[in-house]
């Protein structure tokens, strides 16, 4: 204000300023806005803006942008000050600036060690002086012999954009307030009130003064007299006096903030254990003093490199930033309408948004690069924490975010099956997933992060009350995610195993979200093999695929390296078959294994044919396998099975969708057939889908 009007109004005229100045606090209303929604939902305790992202976006953007807020509220304070000493030292031309600068410092931080209230009403000082400069500038005279600017534009003056660039800065100090959120006795009283009692008071100074300054001096003195307004002053020495208030107002409310964010982070557990330290508080008001000596520490380091220019810019995006994060917050929450977000103050979620486009847009505009730097350190802050995998006793929007993109993706998945886009989604029967590994391995080869997985159990009714299944299911999640396995987690009980399956089938699942593949262990339990059957024959009436996986005791995937697969033709399950062998195959176990087409063919006569069936089949398919054809000449299956793939770590064999007893007679014989083989995994595909035409249409 006291050193760039002036120069604002000289360059783009009396309505350029004006709309400039309107303009820029709009932007900074509309995340005023978003912070008193944020305040009046919920108590905003120590840290300020730090505070309410952390409890709305979570713990890893809230530390990303506290992080980086802390280092811009210190560094800013050794801005100031060196302000300060700038101008005192053109006053008091054989002091020493870095000195002044320096105790300025100091008697600052001790202003602040010794009461943060002592400290704030300090600040009626420096606000004194800022209002009787104001006063002296409204009772002044004119420039004598000049031509007032006006509504005069000069020709080679700056352009508007760049006016406002420089200008924008000027309001971005609404945050004091809300920066002292832990000292206020009612914040959610205090902080809307003060505020946006800042945005209007400041809106109207800007208003104002821009009307004195063109109607008492030309475009010419503007654009070369940085301290017009002394020049046009009651009395002169008043500017200065309001200068330096608003300057030393500024470093005290900076050594105020900076401590208290720093209180918070360590208290939140964002920094290592042993700098727990830094969350303690001192007295009955719980001031940051160990916060305040650090955060004066790297101040004077900042004071004696003297030359702050170069990270200006990038101190002013750290704060945007801030603000633009808080109006993403605000915005979310109010998108989402979560139960939780009763906020007294009510904002439309859309104003949020236009505050935050606002806030990023200005940023680009005042300096793109330093955008950019701010954007990487906070990401890279951003990473570091979400590696840490840092917990809290609070919620926020993302479970909100995620429900909302799930509701909508729900009622959007019709109920039959795209074969474009088929996922598996395989439900598990394994049991305890420690003792039937080999089942989650498999499923999570399948779906590699296409599809979805459920680990499922049943447990004997009256086993465990719910109390208990539940508890169990934490449990196995535990398991998975030391595993790095995603996957979801579901425990029922029964009185008979195998009902239990079939009841969980047919119930588990969210709208058309339900399993299309089930996957299963071999049962070599030879008194349960007529129920086991009977459940494979419902899964098959229900339209599910089934995989049983009858792994090799000793070997189980072997060395990762062979897949085989038993060919019958497109149809049902050699389609499936391949793809499922495709699927394992883009897995990091299994990328250099190589998949064996396997036709049996009766005779040498149509070997050659076969062969080239089959090659020109996968050319189209886009599917690198190795096609074999191999001749019978008499040899029964089981016999040209076992000479074929007894190398083979994973062999596929298509079973036949029969029902009834003829299916017991019928698993029993393929189970005596392939005993000896290495692991086996028996495919059955579901009933009326054309898996052909995944493959074919590209589908996964």
């Amino acid at each position: 204000m006291y050193l760039r009007f002036g120069w604002v109004v000289g360059n783009v005229g009396l309505l350029g300023t004006l709309a400039i100045v309107t303009l820029a606090t709009s932007i900074t209303f509309l995340t005023a806005l978003s912070v008193c929604a944020i305040a009046t939902d919920r108590l905003v305790r120590v840290g300020g803006a730090y505070y309410m992202i952390s409890r709305c976006l979570g713990i890893e953007v809230g530390g990303a942008v506290g992080i980086s807020l802390y280092f811009a509220q210190t560094l800013s304070i050794a801005l100031y000050t060196i302000g300060f000493a700038e101008s005192v030292v053109q006053t008091f031309s054989n002091w020493n600036q870095t000195y002044v600068a320096l105790i300025t410092t100091i008697l600052v931080a001790i202003l602040a060690l010794t009461s943060a209230q002592i400290a704030v009403k300090a600040q009626y000082l420096t606000m004194g002086a800022i209002v009787l400069s104001l006063l002296c500038l409204l009772c002044g005279p004119s420039l004598p012999d000049i031509k007032p600017q006006g509504w005069d534009i000069p020709a080679n003056g700056e352009s508007f954009w760049a006016v406002f660039a420089v200008f924008f800065p000027a309001v971005t100090g609404i945050m004091s307030g809300v920066n002292m959120s832990g000292d206020l006795r009612n914040p959610s009283r205090s902080i809307p009130m003060g505020t946006l009692g800042a945005v209007g008071t400041g809106y109207v100074v800007y208003m104002i003064v821009p009307l004195i300054i063109a109607m008492r001096a030309d475009t010419a003195t503007l654009l070369s007299e940085p301290l017009v307004m002394k020049m046009m002053s009651l009395w002169q020495p008043a500017i200065l006096m309001g200068m330096w208030g608003a300057t030393l107002s500024s470093a005290l409310g900076s050594i105020l903030a900076a401590p208290r964010v720093l209180q918070a982070l360590a208290r939140d557990g964002i920094f290592s254990p042993w700098m727990s330290f830094l969350g303690r508080g001192s007295g009955i008001n719980d001031e940051p003093r160990l916060g305040t000596w650090i955060t004066l520490s790297i101040a004077i380091a900042a004071v004696f490199i003297g030359d702050l220019s170069i990270i200006a810019p990038v101190l002013t995006m750290f704060f945007l930033t801030t603000y633009l994060v808080l109006n993403i917050s605000a915005s979310i929450e109010g998108f989402l309408e979560s139960s939780s977000f009763r906020p007294s103050f009510k904002v439309p979620w859309i104003l949020s948004l236009l505050g935050a486009i606002g806030c990023l847009w200005v940023m680009l505009l005042i300096n793109s690069v330093a955008t950019v730097i701010v954007g990487i350190v906070v990401l890279v802050i951003y990473f570091l924490l979400k590696k840490r995998e840092l917990t809290t006793t609070w919620g926020d929007v993302r479970r909100g975010i995620w429900m909302a993109l799930l509701r909508e993706g729900i009622h959007q998945i019709d109920s039959a099956e795209d074969r474009k886009n088929w996922r598996p989604n395989v439900l598990v029967f394994s049991g305890s997933p420690s003792k039937r590994w080999s089942l989650i391995q498999l499923a999570n080869a399948l779906t590699h992060k296409r599809g979805f997985i459920t680990v499922s159990s049943v447990l004997p009714s009256g086993s465990r009350d719910l109390a208990r299944q539940s508890d169990l299911e934490n449990v196995i999640r535990e398991h998975l995610k030391k595993q790095q396995v995603q996957a979801l987690v579901r425990v029922v009980t029964a009185p008979d195993p195998f009902k239990g399956m079939l009841q969980l089938v047919e119930a588990y699942g969210l709208g058309n979200l339900v399993p299309n593949t089930i996957l299963l262990g071999d049962s070599e339990d030879i008194t349960r093999r007529d129920s086991y059957c009977n459940m494979i024959a419902q899964l098959h009436y229900a339209k599910r695929s089934v995989i049983i996986l009858r792994e090799h005791p000793k070997y189980v995937f072997g060395s990762y390296s062979r897949i085989d697969v038993w060919w019958g033709g497109m149809q049902a399950n050699g389609s499936l078959m391949l793809l499922l062998a495709h699927l394992l195959r883009c897995t990091i176990e299994w990328r250099n294994a190589k998949i064996y087409l396997n036709l049996v063919v009766p005779n040498e006569s149509g070997a050659q044919d076969a062969k080239s069936n089959l090659n020109n089949m996968l050319t189209e398919l886009r599917i690198s396998a190795i096609p074999s054809v191999i001749v019978a000449n008499n040899r029964t299956f089981e016999r040209i099975l076992s000479d074929s793939s007894s190398d083979a770590d994973i062999i596929f064999l298509g079973m036949a969708a029969s029902t009834g007893k003829n299916f017991i007679e019928y698993y029993e014989q393929i189970h005596a057939r392939t005993s000896g083989l290495p692991t086996i995994i028996y495919v059955m595909a579901a009933a009326d889908f054309a898996f052909g035409s995944v493959l074919t249409g590209g589908g996964i």
